[in-house]
């Protein structure tokens, strides 16, 4: 297999990723100056990579690849070689595109993610450009990840949490042939402190985990369907030592539903009791989504998915928005390749790896009958309900009891009624618990400012969340 893409499939995988994040962003005008804006930013952040990397030269290669970076409908630029070279060498400093502010103030008023999630994008693409000649050199992965902390940087000052670990360009840089001066790469050895503590901690019992779940809102359907998976696997063992015949079966599950119905928090209960029945070996839950599992050029995707999965044996691999993987567009796609890798491990590994994969139930169905692979290793589902009123409640009061607030009697019934109209009135975009935890630190943050005004607050006041903190305000 070749290591180096050609410019046609550069092209299809920058205007693929290019349109994967404008169907991410909501607001019209925000979604318009992206698409205006992308293009530009990316080939001057192209050249950039290049100056980064000084042991190789411009060649007729680099200038193909400058002109495969546009999106469809936008012109296609047709630079000649001493353009890109005189870029390449005139490049000064990464500044992040004017569209980034308008992403972080759209995510500080709506509570999303689009400013990190473009971060990782920014990554992946400049990895695509860097790999011009089959290879990441340690430079140009240097240079990427210092614009990736630029724009991280305006994240954290703008208070926008991460909710996943960034993409950092170094998993795939490698030294160039024949160079002495890189080194060798060398596993991180974990703190003995730390291995200590480990080893120190019992692991928690069945019935400690079973009370876990239990005391999980809602999901009735799924609690009992993980509580007949736990018996089927408990009377299989029995039939194991007792000599007798066991059917073979898969373990191997699909979560199906929306956004914050807590599929992450049962996979992770579900890993820790699949190790307390002795079914896997630690139970240790290893999170990814499409990002962690396909790079963005030949022959990266196998090694990045190898690496995930390499972490979840013994426990289990949780794969979300999993049906990423597949474009049916472009059957070159390498999410492609991200699944061989997955099913041979599946295989190469049954008896201590466990895969769920998890997003919402019609692209789910969809991904596990694009594979007849998938099909015959996915047959358990789980379904998870969006929570009701009455649940979506309980789950911003025990927010409050965690984080020491408490609610007035008329905040009581204002956030009663408001997370009720949330729930009739949800649409496609509907979250949850993650809409619930978003409203609650949008009222911690409104109560705090309104507590600072006060001269000598009493700790009743300090806890107290009252109707003006609860409102969001127009």
């Amino acid at each position: 297999m070749s290591t180096v893409m050609s410019a046609s499939e550069v092209h299809k995988q920058y205007a693929e990723v290019a349109s994967a994040f404008r169907k991410l962003i909501p607001d019209p005008s925000l979604r318009m100056s992206f698409s205006h804006q992308l293009d530009g930013y990316i080939r001057q952040y192209a050249l950039g990579v290049w100056q980064a990397d000084n042991a190789s030269a411009i060649t007729p290669r680099h200038v193909e690849f400058y002109n495969a970076i546009y999106s469809p409908g936008r012109p296609a630029p047709s630079a000649l070689y001493w353009e890109v070279a005189s870029g390449v060498a005139n490049f000064d400093l990464f500044q992040p595109p004017a569209f980034f502010e308008d992403l972080r103030r759209y995510d500080r008023r709506a509570g999303t993610a689009l400013a990190r999630r473009f971060a990782d994008q920014l990554t992946l693409l400049l990895l695509l450009f860097a790999a011009v000649d089959g290879v990441v050199s340690e430079s140009e992965a240097g240079f990427v990840n210092a614009c990736s902390d630029v724009l991280l940087e305006l994240c954290d000052k703008d208070g926008l949490r991460a909710d996943r670990p960034a993409i950092r360009a170094d998993q795939f840089s490698a030294p160039r042939p024949n160079d002495p001066a890189a080194p060798a790469a060398k596993p991180e050895p974990v703190p003995q402190k730390e291995a200590d503590k480990a080893s120190e901690e019992p692991a928690p019992t069945l019935e400690e985990l079973l009370a876990e779940l239990d005391g999980l809102c809602g999901l009735d359907k799924v609690k009992k369907d993980v509580k007949s998976l736990i018996n089927l696997v408990k009377v299989r063992k029995l039939r194991e030592e007792a000599g007798l015949p066991v059917p073979p079966m898969s373990l191997h599950l699909v979560f199906m539903g929306n956004p914050g119905t807590g599929k992450t928090t049962v996979a992770r209960l579900l890993a820790k009791i699949y190790h307390a029945v002795g079914v896997l070996s630690q139970g240790q839950l290893v999170e990814v989504d499409r990002s962690g599992l396909v790079a963005g050029f030949v022959g990266q995707t196998a090694l990045k998915a190898q690496e995930a999965v390499q972490k979840a044996i013994g426990g289990v691999l949780f794969i979300d928005e999993a049906y990423a993987l597949v474009n049916a567009e472009n059957v070159n796609d390498f999410g492609h390749e991200a699944i061989e890798v997955l099913l041979k491990n599946m295989e190469d590994h049954r008896k201590d790896l466990i895969v769920i994969v998890a997003g919402y139930t019609d692209r789910m169905e969809q991904f596990i009958h694009s594979n007849p692979g998938l099909e015959s290793r996915f047959n358990k589902y789980f379904f998870f309900e969006d929570y009701d009123g009455p649940q979506l409640m309980n789950i911003f009061r025990s927010m409050c009891k965690k984080n020491g607030y408490t609610l007035s009697e008329e905040g009581e019934t204002f956030m009663e009624k408001d997370l009720q109209e949330l729930y009739e009135e949800r649409d496609e975009n509907f979250g949850n618990a993650r809409d619930v935890r978003n409203l609650f630190e949008q009222a911690v943050a409104r109560q705090a400012d309104r507590v600072s005004q006060l001269e000598a607050p009493t700790k009743e006041q300090l806890m107290e969340l009252r109707p003006e903190d609860l409102e969001e305000k127009q």
